[in-house]
C-alpha cells in the first residue's frame, strides 16, 4: 500500500470520534464501574483522572505520533524508526489479533441481550440461570459472535473514511446521549443517592498502592493503548491535525463514558443490593446477570434495558472496529492485499479463534489453561501480559532509542507542545516503572500470591 495512496480521516473532528470510539468499550461500561466500586469509589475516581492527564495522556501521543509520523500501521512504524525494533510492531501487532475474536464473542453476548430486551424478554434474562444457559450451549453463542464479527467486518470493509468514520460520527453522539438519559434515570431510584456519594466522594483512608495499579491497568483497557490501535489510526492522521489537542478530546470522550457508566451502574446497583457495593460482581456477572435485575425493578426496566443494551453494543463495535482495521491495515501494509482481501483473511481467521472462545464454555468447559477458560486465557494474556510488555518496549523506544524530541517534533508540527515536559518524564521515567509493578502484580495475582 503505497503511502500516497493511504486512507485517511477527512479531518480533527473525524479522527477523534473514531479514536474515542476505539477507546470506549466493554471496559468503560463494565470494568471502570466494577474497579470504581472494589477500590473505594471517589478515590479510584480521582486516582484514574489524575493517571488519564499525565501516564495515559504520555502513551496516547507517543502512539498516535509514532503512526502519523512514519504513515505506516504498528509493524512498519517500528521497523521504518529503528529496524532493530521491528519485532515490537509484530508484538503489538498480536494482541488485536489475539482480542478481537474473543470480544467479538462477548459482543455476540451484548447483541443476544439487547435483541431479549426489544422483544420483550427482559424479565426472562434477569432470571439466574438465563446467563449461563445461554453460554453453555453449543449453537447460539456461536451464532450470534457471527452476526456481531460480520457487523464489524462490513463497517471495516468500507473504509477509513466511508465505514470508520462515518458510523464513529453516528455511535458517539448517540452513546454520549443514552448514557446521559440512563444515568439520569438510575439517580431516581430509591436509595440510589447514597451510590452517588459512594462514588464520586473520595475517602483518601481508602487509597492504597493497589488503587494506583488498578486505575493504571484500567488505562490499558480503556483507552487503547499498547495494542497497535493508535499507532494504525496516527498513521490515517492528517499532518495539519492538532495533535496535543486531539489526544485531550480524546481522553475527556473516553472518561467521560467511563464515569457515566459508573454513574449509570454504581447507584442503581448499590441502591438495589441495599448498599453494598460488592454485589457489582466482575465481567460477564456484572452486565450479563447483575444489571438485568435493577433493570427488572425499575418502572420502565424494558425500556431502560434496551437502550443500556444499545448503548453497550455502540461502545463493543467502535472498539471492535478498530481492533480489525488495526489487524487489517498490518495485512494490507505487509502482503500489499487489497482491503477486501485482506478484510476476508481477517475475517475467517477470527470466526476460527472466536469458536475456539465460544466452546469454551460448553463442549470444552472442561478443557482449561492455567485454570482458566480459553476466554478467560485470551483476555489475560493479552491484557495482563503482553499489553504491559508491549507498553514497556514502547516507552524505552521512544525514551531511549528514537527520543522524545522525536515525537515532540511531531506533535509540534501545528504548534507549541504545551505538555512536553510532563511527555518527557512520564515516558521515560515515570511510565516504565509503573507499567512494570501492573505486570508484576498482574501476574502474581493471577497465579494467586497476591490479591488486589
Amino acid at each position: 500500500m503505497a503511502d500516497e495512496k493511504r486512507s485517511s480521516f477527512t479531518g480533527k473532528i473525524g479522527f477523534v470520534l473514531a479514536a474515542a470510539g476505539s477507546a470506549v468499550g466493554l471496559g468503560n461500561i463494565w470494568r471502570f464501574p466494577y474497579l470504581a466500586a472494589k477500590y473505594g469509589g471517589g478515590i479510584f475516581l480521582l486516582t484514574y483522572l489524575v493517571l488519564a492527564m499525565t501516564f495515559g495522556f504520555a502513551l496516547m501521543t507517543a502512539e498516535i505520533a509514532l503512526g502519523r509520523k512514519t504513515g505506516l500501521s504498528v509493524v512498519g512504524a517500528f521497523n521504518k524508526l529503528n529496524k532493530r525494533f521491528s519485532f515490537l510492531g509484530y508484538l503489538a501487532a498480536l494482541v488485536p489479533a489475539i482480542i478481537l475474536p474473543y470480544y467479538s464473542v462477548i459482543g455476540g453476548w451484548v447483541t443476544k441481550y439487547l435483541v431479549a430486551f426489544c422483544m420483550g424478554n427482559g424479565i426472562s434474562a434477569a432470571n439466574d440461570a438465563y446467563f449461563g444457559g445461554f453460554i453453555s450451549s453449543q449453537a447460539e453463542p456461536i451464532g450470534w459472535f457471527f452476526i456481531y464479527i460480520g457487523m464489524t467486518a462490513l463497517i471495516v470493509l468500507c473504509g477509513v473514511e466511508k465505514g470508520i468514520e462515518k458510523v464513529s460520527k453516528i455511535m458517539m453522539p448517540v452513546l454520549v446521549l443514552l448514557s446521559i438519559v440512563i444515568a439520569g434515570y438510575g439517580l431516581t431510584i430509591p436509595g440510589a443517592l447514597d451510590g452517588v456519594v459512594y462514588y464520586v466522594k473520595p475517602d483518601f483512608s481508602k487509597f492504597s498502592a493497589t488503587t494506583v495499579l488498578a486505575a493504571m491497568g484500567q488505562l490499558f483497557y480503556s483507552m487503547s493503548l499498547a495494542m497497535g490501535i493508535m499507532i494504525t489510526y496516527g498513521s490515517y492522521m492528517k499532518k495539519d491535525v492538532n495533535l496535543e489537542g486531539s489526544v485531550a478530546q480524546i481522553e475527556v470522550f473516553d472518561t467521560g463514558i467511563a464515569f457515566l457508566a459508573g454513574l449509570m451502574i454504581i447507584p442503581a446497583t448499590y441502591a438495589f443490593s441495599g448498599g453494598a457495593p460488592e454485589a457489582l460482581g466482575k465481567g460477564p456477572s456484572l452486565m450479563f446477570a447483575t444489571l438485568p435485575k435493577v433493570f427488572e425493578t425499575m418502572a420502565g426496566g424494558q425500556i431502560i434495558g434496551t437502550l443500556f443494551f444499545l448503548l453497550v453494543l455502540f461502545a463493543a463495535l467502535t472498539s471492535s472496529i478498530s481492533l480489525m482495521e488495526t489487524v487489517v491495515s498490518i495485512v494490507c501494509d505487509k502482503l500489499k492485499l487489497d482491503r477486501k482481501f485482506a478484510c476476508a483473511a481477517v475475517f475467517i481467521f477470527s470466526v476460527i479463534m472466536g469458536i475456539f472462545s465460544c466452546l469454551g464454555y460448553s463442549t470444552w468447559s472442561a478443557f482449561t489453561i492455567i485454570g482458566m477458560q480459553i476466554l478467560d486465557f485470551f483476555d489475560f494474556i493479552t491484557n495482563s501480559v503482553m499489553m504491559p510488555i508491549v507498553a514497556f518496549l514502547t516507552c524505552i523506544f521512544v525514551g531511549y532509542v528514537i527520543k522524545p524530541q522525536s515525537i515532540i517534533e511531531e506533535v509540534e508540527l501545528t504548534g507549541r507542545f504545551k505538555k512536553k515536559a510532563i511527555f518527557t518524564v512520564v515516558i521515560k521515567y515515570f511510565a516504565p516503572i509503573c507499567i512494570v509493578a501492573i505486570l508484576v502484580s498482574s501476574i502474581l495475582d493471577a497465579f494467586g500470591a497476591v490479591k488486589i
